[in-house]
C-alpha cells in the first residue's frame, strides 16, 4: 500500500514521478502528489484522487521544468555543455491519519517550506512527537503522522548539518515503521531515503538515480536495483549512493538484476490487468515447475531450500504462516505436506501468530508464503522465529525482498509480477511451489516412486488442464452475471475443497463486493443452514473423490430448503442437486485444489464486471500490505 517514487538526474523529474506513480497505482491508494526542487525553493502539488488527477494538475509545473530542468539545482556533466540536474519525490497514499483529502496528502512541509517528505508506514508515536513539537510552536497543517517527520527533520537540520544526518537524527526519536523520501530545498543535489518495515529500492542508472517503494516503479529506467534492509538509510545522488545504519555505520550493498519486462505492466491487450494475470496461468504455472521437477527419481530439485535430506527427515512438523490469500494457499499446502510427507503441517494467519508469543519448536519447519515478499505481518513473524532460533524458509515472487532475504532459505515463484490487487496467477504459482515442496519432502520420508511419478506427471499436465479451464470462460461468465444478482452468496467445501472455498469467497468479496461467507461443507449442518434460502446461492466444491458421496448429500441438504447451487467439480451429478455445475478437468487428487480454483477466479471477476467494479483496484484494498 502506498507507493514512493523519487529521482536525481538529467530527466525532468516531474514526469518521472508522475511514470513511476502511474505504474505503482495497483498498490492502492486515495491520494497523490510530488515535490520537486525548483528556483527559490519547493514546488509542490497534491491532489485527492488519481494519478491521473495530479498530472491534470501539473502542466505549468512540467512546462517550467522542461524550461529549467535544473530548477536551481546544481550542474553536472562532462564535455562542453553540462548536463543539469532534476530532483524530486512523489508519492500515492493510503490513508491511516485523516480522511482522503489534499491538505492530508504527501508530500508534507516543514514549517518553511524547506523539508519535503514521503512516508509509507504508521509513527506509532506520532500523537506525542506532535504534542511535543506544538508546545515547542509548531503549527501543523495536516492530521497525518508523516508531518510530524518533517518538523522533526527541520529541527535537526541546522546550520552546517548534513540533510542525511538531520534525517538519521531524527529518526532516533520515531517509533513504528516507515519507509521514506526527504528533499530539501537548499540540497537540491541529493535525496535521503530510510527503511524500516516499509520497502524503499534504489534504481541504478547512468548518471542518474532513483528510489521507489517498489521495483514496477523502476524497470522502465533500470534493471539494477539495491534493497535497503530494515534501519538503513541511503544518500541518493545523480552520481551514486552510499549507505549507512540508523547508528550512522557505513554498510555495503551489492546490486541485484531485475529480470522482469516493462511490457509486463501493460495490459496486454486485455481489459483489465486482472483477466491478464489469470489468463497467464499456464505459462506461469509452467516457469514455477521449470527445472524442478526430477522424474528419473520421481522428486522435486529445490536447491534454495538449503535444507538436506538429513535435515528434511529430522522435522517433525510444519507451520505456514501468510495472510489473506498467501494464508489460504497455505493451507492447501499444509494438506499436501500431511497427505504425501505424512508430516504433520498447519497453516495459520501470519497476523495473528506474531501477537500470541509462539512457542518456537527447534524441529518445526516455518514457511512464510508472500507474493510481495514485504508483507509488513509475514515479515514481522519471520523475524520472532529467526529471534527465538527457528528455521524458516519463504516462498515468495519477489527476488530480493525483505521476506527473501530474512529468510534461511526458500522458493521462489517466477511468477513475474502481478499488478491486480486481487492475487490470481501468484496464488496458484504458490500452490503449485508448495506440490513441490511436499513432493520433495515426501520422496525424503516414504513417498513411493510410483506415487513420486503420478505426482510428477499430474504436475505437468496442469498448464495444459489449466488452459481447458479457461477456454470455458463464457459459461463461467454467463454463471456469474446471473449470480452477482444476489447480495451474498455461501462457498462450502470439504478436505480439499476447504481452502478452495475460502479463496473463492475472498475474491468474489475484495472485487465484487458481494458478501460471500466460505464455511467446511461437514459444518453446515451444525448452524449456518439456518441461513439458507433462495435469496442466498450456494457454491459448493465437490471435487470427485472419496468424500464425493459425502458432499452430493450436503447439495441435497441445501436443495431441500430452497437454496440455489452452483457446483464445481469434476462431473455433473443429477440435477436435482446442482441447478449449475462448471466442471473442471480432473487431475491427481491431490493436486484437485491448484485446478478447481481457477474457474473460482474467472467467477469473481466476471461477476465483479458485470457490477460495473473497478476489478484491478478494489476499494479499500492495497496490493503489499507493508503496516499493521
Amino acid at each position: 500500500m502506498c507507493g514512493i517514487v523519487a529521482y536525481i538526474g538529467p530527466r525532468g523529474a516531474t514526469g518521472v514521478l508522475l511514470e513511476g506513480l502511474q505504474r505503482l497505482e495497483y498498490r492502492g491508494y486515495d491520494s497523490a502528489g510530488v515535490a520537486v526542487a525548483a528556483r527559490g525553493g519547493l514546488r509542490v502539488r497534491k491532489v485527492k484522487g488519481r494519478v491521473a488527477d495530479l498530472a491534470a494538475a501539473l502542466p505549468a509545473e512540467r512546462a517550467a521544468e522542461a524550461a529549467d530542468p535544473a530548477g536551481g539545482g546544481s550542474a553536472r556533466g562532462r564535455g562542453r555543455k553540462a548536463r543539469a540536474l532534476s530532483v524530486g519525490i512523489g508519492h500515492t497514499r493510503w490513508a491511516t491519519h485523516g480522511e482522503p483529502n489534499d491538505v492530508n496528502a504527501h508530500p508534507h512541509l516543514d514549517g518553511s517550506g524547506r523539508i519535503a517528505v514521503v512516508h509509507n508506514g504508521i509513527i506509532e508515536n506520532a500523537d506525542a512527537l506532535r504534542a511535543k513539537l506544538t508546545a515547542d510552536g509548531v503549527v501543523f497543517a495536516s492530521e497525518t503522522d508523516t508531518e510530524v517527520l518533517a518538523h522533526l527533520i527541520a529541527a535537526a537540520a541546522g546550520e552546517g548539518v548534513e540533510l542525511e544526518e538531520a534525517v538519521r537524527s531524527a529518526l532516533t526519536h520515531v517509533v513504528g515503521t516507515y519507509g521514506l523520501a526527504v528533499l530539501d530545498a537548499t540540497r537540491p543535489d541529493r535525496v535521503v531515503v530510510a527503511r524500516n518495515g516499509s520497502p524503499i529500492v534504489l534504481g541504478i542508472g547512468e548518471k542518474e538515480m532513483f528510489a521507489a517503494s517498489d521495483v514496477a516503479a523502476l524497470v522502465q529506467y533500470t534493471r539494477q536495483v539495491v534493497h535497503l534492509d530494515d534501519g538503513e538509510l541511503a544518500v541518493v545522488r545523480a552520481d551514486g549512493f552510499s549507505t549507512f545504519t540508523e547508528d550512522a555505520r557505513a554498510t555495503a550493498k551489492t546490486p541485484d538484476t531485475v529480470d522482469w519486462e516493462v511490457g509486463t505492466w501493460d495490459t496486454g491487450g486485455h481489459p483489465h490487468y486482472l483477466l491478464k494475470e489469470i489468463a497467464e496461468q499456464p505459462a506461469t504455472v509452467a516457469r514455477t515447475l521449470s527445472g524442478r521437477l526430477d522424474e528419473r527419481f520421481a522428486t522435486a530439485h529445490l536447491g534454495g531450500l538449503n535444507l538436506g535430506p538429513r535435515e528434511l527427515r529430522e522435522i517433525r512438523r510444519v507451520k505456514i504462516l501468510g495472510c489473506g490469500s498467501a494464508y489460504y494457499a497455505g493451507e492447501m499446502g499444509a494438506q499436501l505436506i500431511e497427505e504425501l510427507a505424512r508430516v504433520p503441517a498447519h497453516a495459520e494467519p501470519a497476523s495473528e501468530f506474531r501477537y500470541r508469543n509462539p512457542v518456537i519448536e527447534g524441529d518445526t519447519l516455518y514457511v512464510a508464503v508472500s507474493q510481495s515478499g514485504e508483507t509488513y505481518d509475514t515479515l514481522a513473524a519471520v523475524q520472532e522465529i529467526r529471534r527465538k532460533g527457528g528455521r524458516v524458509i519463504g516462498i515468495v515472487n519477489t527476488v530480493g525482498s525483505a521476506i527473501a532475504r530474512e529468510c534461511d532459505g526458500g522458493v521462489y515463484l517466477h511468477a513475474g509480477p502481478e499488478v491486480s490487487v486481487a492475487s490470481t496467477k501468484a496464488f496458484t504459482s504458490t500452490a503449485v511451489a508448495f506440490a513441490l515442496l511436499a513432493l520433495h519432502f515426501g520422496r525424503v520420508h516414504d513417498l513411493s516412486p510410483a506415487d513420486g511419478r503420478r505426482i510428477c506427471a499430474g504436475l505437468k499436465a496442469l498448464p495444459g488442464q489449466i488452459e481447458e479451464i479457461l477456454a470455458g470462460r463464457e459459461e463461467i461468465e454467463r454463471l456469474a452475471a446471473e449470480y452477482a444478482r444476489h447480495d451474498g452468496m455461501m462457498f462450502v467445501g470439504r478436505v480439499r475443497g476447504w481452502p478452495v472455498a475460502r479463496e473463492g469467497a475472498q475474491k468474489l468479496k475484495e472485487i465484487s463486493y458481494i458478501h460471500a461467507e466460505a464455511y467446511p461443507a461437514s459444518e453446515l449442518k451444525h448452524g449456518p443452514l439456518a441461513l439458507i434460502s433462495p435469496a442466498l446461492p450456494t457454491l459448493a466444491v465437490v471435487p470427485d473423490d472419496e468424500l464425493l458421496e459425502k458432499n452430493l448429500t450436503t447439495l441435497g441438504e441445501i436443495r431441500a430448503r430452497g437454496g440455489r447451487v452452483l457446483m464445481v467439480g469434476h462431473r455433473r451429478p443429477d440435477a436435482r442437486l446442482a441447478e449449475d455445475v462448471i466442471v473442471v478437468p480432473r487431475g491427481e487428487p491431490e493436486l484437485d485444489p491448484i485446478l478447481l480454483t481457477v474457474p473460482l477466479q474467472l467467477f469473481a471477476y466476471a461477476a465483479a464486471v458485470a457490477l460495473g467494479r473497478d476489478v484491478d483496484r478494489p476499494r479499500n484494498l492495497a496490493k503489499s500490505v507493508t503496516v499493521e
